[in-house]
């Protein structure tokens, strides 16, 4: 490895709110942070329209919009922001940490923050692709408050479908929960919510042949997977909540995290297993996965790297 490597006080890896947040706080705290923005700099919500719950917009502003003024701010405080990926990480030793970036060139970081997200699982049927942010959506609590008083419809058959069901039918007017199998796979107790919410109908053993509308979801043509039989129901939003996969697979075996990739971080910090090392935003949020507690968790990422760096500093 070269003698010239760049060296980096604070690398933050994604560019969702989190990363953007974290780049913000440790920029002001003169951290010099620099972040490679990932494959989809700005994260989630740059394939997001319209953002109404986020403070500090009374008007609601546009996802892309949004997140480019968090990289505007975050620039202008001093963040080097980087287009590119990190494809290599080396944890076997304590700070500075060995960094691979577009399986190119190497960088040293004294702190990391992991600021990757997750992406949502999509049921890979070209109309969803079209209709995306145009009445399909994969966050109810986000997107949910565009179709009060319409009918909307949602797949999924764990607890989130049902928490995300239950939460439509409050402001919907109807609600059709499409399950794939002949049974929930979602705790008792939210069964028995959906179940005993009279604005739902079930639609087991039901898969989505294809999503309805132009330029904006009309409608869906759902099938029985049992009789072969095919409905057109009237809708017009149309939610995917078959989970999320958490961007963090280059971590695995590095950081701790769970059966199904979320990274561990110990109980209110962001600190994760390795030292020198924080994780913010959805990699590690599975419950919440919200732009404003993925913006709080970069927050708290940044102070962690900052106290660590003061603490390592002083110990010197």
């Amino acid at each position: 490895m070269s003698d010239t490597i760049e060296k980096i006080e604070c690398l933050i890896i994604g560019s969702g709110p989190a990363g953007y947040t974290a780049a913000i706080y440790a920029a002001r705290a003169d951290m010099k942070p620099v972040m490679y923005t990932g494959p989809q700099p700005g994260g989630q919500l740059t394939i997001t329209t319209e953002v109404e719950n986020y403070p500090g917009y009374p008007d609601g502003i546009m996802g892309p919009e949004m997140m480019e003024n968090f990289r505007k701010q975050a620039e202008r405080l001093g963040t080097d922001v980087r287009y590119g990926m990190v494809t290599k990480i080396d944890f076997i030793d304590k700070p500075p940490f060995n960094v691979q970036i577009d399986e190119s060139k190497y960088v040293q970081a004294d702190t990391i923050i992991v600021s990757t997200g997750a992406s949502a699982k999509w049921l890979g049927i070209p109309s969803e692709t079209k209709l995306n942010g145009n009445g399909v959506s994969a966050c109810a609590v986000c997107d949910g408050f565009f179709f009060k008083g319409k009918d909307v419809a949602i797949v999924g058959a764990g607890d989130t479908a049902c928490e995300e069901a239950s939460y439509l039918a409050k402001i919907c007017s109807k609600v059709y929960m499409i399950v794939r199998k002949g049974e929930f796979r979602a705790s008792k107790a939210m069964q028995h919510r959906v179940e005993n919410t009279p604005n739902i109908e079930i639609l087991f053993n039901s898969e989505t042949d294809e999503i309805l509308g132009d330029n904006r979801v009309e409608g869906a043509r759902i099938k029985n997977v049992l009789t072969g039989e095919m409905r057109n129901i009237d809708i017009k939003g149309f939610f995917v909540a078959i989970g999320h996969t958490p961007n963090t697979g280059i971590f695995k075996g590095w950081l701790d995290m769970d059966e199904t990739g979320y990274l561990i971080t110990t109980p209110g910090s962001s600190r994760t297993n390795v030292e020198g090392v924080f994780a913010s935003g959805d990699a590690q949020d599975k419950i919440y996965r919200q732009a404003i507690t993925a913006a709080g968790s970069g927050c708290m990422a940044a102070l962690d790297a900052e106290r660590y760096l003061a603490a390592k500093h002083h110990a010197m």
